[in-house]
């Protein structure tokens, strides 16, 4: 993904600084969408609106990006319509449906535990990885995702056993909070698994990656909506129903957060991504504790130290082909 060369002196101190600042932003990105996204969007809004406004502000983003470094023509002379499809319609199609799946959970799960159940994506990455792309996993790496595994299970308990934040009962929590997410993970670690068999085929830059995937991934919104509920939803109230300019915070972040995801995963790799994660659980945990007034619950509690020792011994103990290394 990246150069192998060592950058020249002058280019390492603002290199340094950008992925930096990268990282800060995609961890504070992370650790408070969730619990902003609760603030800031009414239940009544409409969330096929919330994801196609978050998908166009996205290419907004990467094509001002382009723009910036000058590159902005040379991607799209040298873009094909085959290409596109090829590389990026697969995994915006699939994209586009987590997003929505994510934005039915925000809603009903606390903040905490919907960030902890988020990163069981990490797994099904794993797993995609291997089916895909024929990665294997180090015994460590194997303990680290029975770690992630076990943190699920708690928090899926916890959540099940107690009333929503919005005072439903355990069953709507599980249909509306656990299940979305959850399957929103599969998505996420197949989509993963796509887009990285795509780079290494097509070599697309991030910035080109995340236009044609949000460009594909809104046509297949908007095609859905000739027959799902919010489309009549859409067709009946409008685009903005029950948007205020609240609203338009959330909506801003995820998508700078997606372009981001991006940036870090080229700047900083896989590794410093795996950190950010871990880093983002706590921040979601001291702001749900200083603006909700509410302490992590023990299920939480019990579920977080699991997910931090998952991912850090996953990123640490990869996988090492003792053949290739003698």
């Amino acid at each position: 993904m990246g150069s192998a060369s060592k950058p020249s002196p002058s280019a390492a101190a603002p290199s340094r600084r950008k992925v930096a600042l990268c990282l800060a932003l995609l961890t504070l990105q992370y650790g408070a969408q969730p619990l902003i996204s609760k603030r800031c969007v009414g239940r009544e809004v409409i969330v096929t609106s919330l994801v196609l406004a978050i998908e166009v502000l996205k290419v907004i983003c990467a094509v001002i990006l382009l723009l910036a470094e000058g590159s902005l023509k040379k991607q799209f002379s040298n873009w094909s319509l085959v290409g596109s499809l090829t590389a990026s319609g697969l995994p915006a199609a699939i994209y586009a449906l987590q997003n929505s799946l994510l934005q039915i959970s925000y809603k009903n799960l606390d903040s905490l535990t919907f960030s902890i159940l988020n990163q069981t994506k990490l797994l099904f990455t794993a797993f995609f990885m291997y089916l895909i792309l024929g990665q294997k996993q180090s015994p460590k790496q194997i303990l680290a995702l029975t770690l992630l595994i076990s943190a699920a299970v708690l928090l899926s308990i916890g959540e099940s056993s107690r009333k929503g934040v919005s005072g439903g009962s355990s069953d709507y929590v599980l249909l509306y909070g656990i299940i979305p997410v959850t399957v929103a993970s599969v998505l996420s670690g197949l989509a993963s698994s796509l887009c990285q068999w795509a780079s290494q085929v097509k070599k697309h830059t991030s910035y080109m990656m995340t236009i044609e995937m949000s460009f594909i991934g809104s046509m297949c919104l908007l095609a859905s909506t000739f027959q799902s509920p919010d489309g009549e939803a859409l067709r009946k109230y409008g685009f903005f129903h029950e948007w205020t300019l609240w609203t338009v915070i959330p909506v801003l972040m995820n998508a700078l957060g997606g372009i981001l995801v991006g940036l870090v995963t080229s700047y900083a790799g896989g590794v410093k991504k795996g950190f950010v994660i871990v880093s983002a659980l706590l921040v979601t945990a001291l702001l749900q504790f200083v603006f909700d007034g509410k302490p992590p619950s023990v299920y939480c509690l019990m579920a977080l130290p699991l997910v931090m020792a998952s991912i850090f011994i996953y990123q640490k103990y990869p996988y090492v082909d003792r053949k290739k290394k003698d």
